[in-house]
């Protein structure tokens, strides 16, 4: 294991980091871009995602305090100018009047509309991942003249009511009337454990604490977790393909984000290590590629190809198209993806160590191998994030036009920490 250990270590610190900390940053404008082709060849475009530049404030911010504390072997002050150069960059130019976020800015700042007529403010993830990043300076201690946490925790806080409430935009990909999504829940938990590990707010960890009863009482049905389950059973189908895909990254994903937050809230029936290898296991059987090896991104609760009705609102499209959501599902559901993979491979690892489970540690040497062989694009490269189910590369834009900077560093960063406190099982 120490030969995977050092593996692990220089693919982050030799490839991963370097190729981000050299094509990312924009010290000219502020922020960071992140529209590169899948290639890491092309700046396809010089927009910004508030989304994106959410996610990079954080991974800068985790990178520079583990280089602090010595375990990481980069020079740290890069890192933290990138970080406190991206949370103001998203401060001064991507909020909002009503404290909201705009989705997109140009490359000098301006906040626009993807669509015409829809509105700056379309997603309620690109305020949990500003949040995320604020919530990760805060924790640096980066930039003291400004009070990152207390920005993040507002904007945190103003998202969660905001679900609660309802409807959210979730932009790219809307909600049909009448389902849930796992991600709402997900995020909520995500995100507020960084924000707990910055400042030990228990007010933040009892809604960590809800939104894991959330996910416990209506996305999880025995091992199986479910996308986007039918809460209205007046406007949502049970039959469609909605209600019957499953996705198994976001459900490896989120099962370290409940093994953090142990630490938040303490024993919760989702913090129970036998039970998230048990989900994780019931993901990794229906969502690996029979044909090619690998996790598909998208599947039926029975395996394979997604099926089930697909819904059309005839009052608002009478051509009947199916909604954006639908035709994702149908058209990319055998696309092996840079995020799922890098996910599952950290969590993998994360439940082999913590477990020593036989099945789990025979899925991490699968998910792990497969992954490596195919997705780095060479020394001092990054990945080719996008691939077709066989593992050829391709161009189609996933969820936003921009090849992204957290997934993959985030989890061999994990995997890195893991490492170095001596965890990795065998």
């Amino acid at each position: 294991m120490a030969d995977m250990a050092r593996r692990y270590l220089d693919h982050l610190v030799d490839d991963i980091l370097p190729w981000w900390l050299a094509h990312g940053p924009d010290p000219a404008r502020g922020g960071v871009h992140t529209c590169w082709d899948n290639l890491g060849q092309q700046l396809v475009s010089r927009d910004k995602y508030t989304w994106s530049q959410g996610r990079w404030a954080w991974l800068a911010s985790a990178v520079a305090l583990a280089a602090q504390d010595g375990w990481l072997p980069v020079d740290p002050e890069p890192w933290r100018r990138t970080a406190v150069d991206t949370a103001r960059h998203i401060r001064d130019h991507a909020m909002l009047p009503d404290g909201t976020t705009a989705f997109v800015t140009t490359d000098d700042g301006q906040p626009k509309e993807t669509t015409p007529g829809q509105g700056l403010h379309t997603s309620i993830f690109a305020d949990f991942f500003t949040a995320l990043g604020w919530a990760g300076l805060a924790r640096l201690g980066a930039d003291p003249d400004d009070d990152w946490a207390g920005r993040a925790r507002t904007l945190y806080d103003s998202a969660v009511d905001r679900i609660a409430a309802g409807p959210v935009r979730t932009d790219p990909y809307p909600v049909p009337p009448g389902y849930g999504s796992w991600a709402l829940p997900m995020i909520t938990i995500g995100v507020g454990n960084e924000l707990f590990a910055a400042t030990g707010d228990q007010a933040v960890a009892e809604r960590v604490r809800a939104a894991m009863d959330t996910l416990d009482e209506s996305y999880l049905r025995g091992d199986d977790g479910l996308e986007m389950p039918v809460l209205d059973p007046e406007l949502a189908d049970p039959d469609s393909l909605h209600a019957r895909h499953r996705t198994p990254g976001h459900v490896l994903e989120c099962l370290w984000f409940l093994d953090d937050a142990r630490a938040v809230v303490g024993d919760h029936p989702l913090t129970d290590r036998a039970r998230l290898t048990a989900i994780a296991l019931r993901a990794l059987e229906i969502g690996w590629d029979p044909q090619y090896g690998g996790l598909l991104r998208y599947v039926d609760a029975a395996g394979g190809e997604p099926s089930g009705t697909v819904q059309v609102d005839a009052e608002a499209d009478p051509h009947g198209t199916p909604d954006p959501y639908a035709l994702l599902v149908t058209e990319t559901w055998g696309t092996k993806l840079w995020w799922i993979h890098s996910e599952a491979t950290w969590t993998c690892e994360l439940l082999a160590a913590r477990t020593a489970d036989p099945e789990i540690c025979v899925w991490r040497d699968s998910v792990r191998d497969w992954t490596l062989e195919r997705f780095p694009a060479g020394p001092g490269q990054e990945w080719v994030q996008n691939r077709d189910r066989a593992g050829t590369p391709i161009t189609r834009t996933v969820a936003l036009p921009v090849k992204d900077p957290m997934h993959i560093a985030r989890a061999w960063l994990r995997i890195a920490e893991l490492e170095q406190r001596g965890e990795l099982h065998p």
